[in-house]
């Protein structure tokens, strides 16, 4: 059986579109056109267009502009799209030309047609509900869309944080836990002086605090909109009333603040806010990749490497090697990262190259920088539970490692000098004899000086050495 259809007109012509379809024939062109990632936008992107069509038929309607009974069919439509109940009727890909048109009409017309339906009309029946003239009324593409970019960074910014402050308090608790755990540091890959395991994990605390900051700091930069610049920033059909009332009314529907840019026309051409965002992100990423790292050194063997640390086992490792167990979750932290890495340098791109009044290649801008957000809200998440909160400490290892080495003699300098300390670790190193021996031995330090020279918990501190 044939489905049923409806001939729909724009300005490029006549197309047929199914008769039961939210979406309009503007919305299937953009589909037609657009067939780039099979990827659909994102459902929180999607929701912050819609309340913002939602903000801006009450504003047209306290200002007159727009009946009370549309304004209540638009307010619930854009209900229904906030709630979910329409995504399906969202039919453009993430990545499309014209700066996000497709997207802000797709959501126009799903939004008109089911205030056409909730006022008792046919859909496509645009003499009820009109996707331009009510539903965009006193809006443009060129500040919908940023304005909802910005408001759904802020949503997915929120998880995400609340998920790095977890691992900060993980990475803190096992430094207490570790604390009085005496391991080796290491520079270039080399033997250094000691350390404590706990200051390790500390040093990883500090370092997620920083990052959580710098996050904080650029999402403050979300705030500030330019709905009611319309198409360039100039507010072309736009009252003066309505550029009062529209964050407001905005920030009661999203429920947190959002307020007017300064400069509506330099607010529409440019997108550096999005840009500090992206590089927020991207240092946190390379902060988590490093520390990702670390663990993988410091867990490796089990014992043919450092062998330090026990990461939780979560899966086997191999389809050949029976038993292997391979360190997966600091693996896919590494993966995210290098994922966030190369979206920041799109979104470099992107807003570099944007022209005059307006950065056409948003679409491609958000795609990137919402699934950075969301795969490191996911990568945290997993690196917490999965890995740092069942890490365990290979105490022996780390002591007999310490007692090993020749980077205890370091602590000597201040007693023989340089070159002397040089001279006992070479011969440590040449003929295994420790370098504890070699200080009795030829009597540079008693044997009660030496205990507490080479104390190494006092080595991981400061203090004053004299003899």
């Amino acid at each position: 059986m044939e489905a049923k259809m409806r001939l729909e007109k724009d300005s490029i012509g006549e197309l047929e579109v199914p008769a039961d379809a939210y979406y309009g024939v503007q919305s299937l062109r953009g589909a037609q056109n657009f067939r780039i990632l099979d990827q659909k936008l994102n459902p929180d992107f999607i929701k912050n267009i819609a309340r913002i069509k939602k903000a801006a038929a009450i504003v047209n309607c306290e200002l007159g502009d727009l009946t009370p009974e549309k304004r209540d069919a638009i307010v619930a439509a854009s209900d229904d799209v906030i709630n979910g109940t329409l995504l399906s009727s969202f039919i453009v890909d993430a990545i499309q030309g014209g700066a996000g048109t497709s997207a802000n009409m797709n959501a126009n017309e799903v939004i008109a047609n089911r205030a056409i339906e909730l006022l008792g009309g046919r859909k496509g029946d645009y003499s009820i509900v009109h996707p331009n003239d009510d539903v965009n009324m006193a809006q443009s593409t060129n500040d919908v869309i940023p304005t909802a970019g910005k408001m759904t960074v802020i949503d997915l910014i929120a998880p995400l944080l609340a998920n790095m402050a977890k691992l900060r308090d993980a990475f803190a608790a096992k430094a207490k836990e570790f604390d009085h755990v005496i391991k080796m540091g290491r520079t270039q890959m080399q033997d250094a002086v000691p350390i404590r395991l706990g200051q390790e994990f500390a040093a990883y605390a500090t370092v997620t605090a920083r990052d959580i900051n710098r996050i904080i700091a650029a999402e403050r930069e979300m705030h500030s909109i330019n709905m009611g610049g319309s198409a360039i920033g100039t507010c072309v059909n736009v009252e003066p009333r309505y550029l009062e009332l529209i964050a407001p009314a905005l920030s009661r529907v999203a429920g947190y603040p959002l307020e007017k840019a300064d400069d509506l026309i330099e607010a529409t051409q440019n997108l550096d806010g999005f840009a500090c965002v992206s590089s927020a992100l991207k240092t946190f990423a390379i902060n988590l990749s490093k520390i990702a790292n670390d663990l993988r050194l410091l867990s490796s063997g089990p014992r043919t490497g450092f062998g330090e640390i026990n990461l939780p086992p979560k899966q086997n490792g191999s389809s050949i090697m029976p038993g292997k167990v391979n360190p997966v979750i600091p693996e896919v932290v590494n993966q995210v990262a290098f994922l966030v890495m190369g979206h920041d340098l799109t979104i470099s791109t992107v807003i570099e190259a944007g022209q005059l009044e307006l950065n056409a290649f948003e679409p491609v801008l958000f795609y990137q920088l919402f699934e950075s957000i969301t795969a490191l809200t996911a990568a945290v998440d997993t690196f917490t539970v999965n890995c740092i909160e069942g890490i365990t400490a290979n105490k022996k290892k780390c002591r007999d490692n310490v007692e090993k080495s020749t980077g205890v003699v370091t602590v000597l300098v201040p007693f023989v000098g340089y070159q002397r300390a040089a001279e006992i670790a070479k011969e440590a190193l040449r003929t295994g004899i420790s370098v504890r021996e070699i200080i009795l031995r030829d009597g540079i330090l008693t044997e009660d000086e030496l205990a507490d020279v080479l104390d190494p918990v006092a080595m991981t501190e400061a203090r004053r050495l004299t003899k």
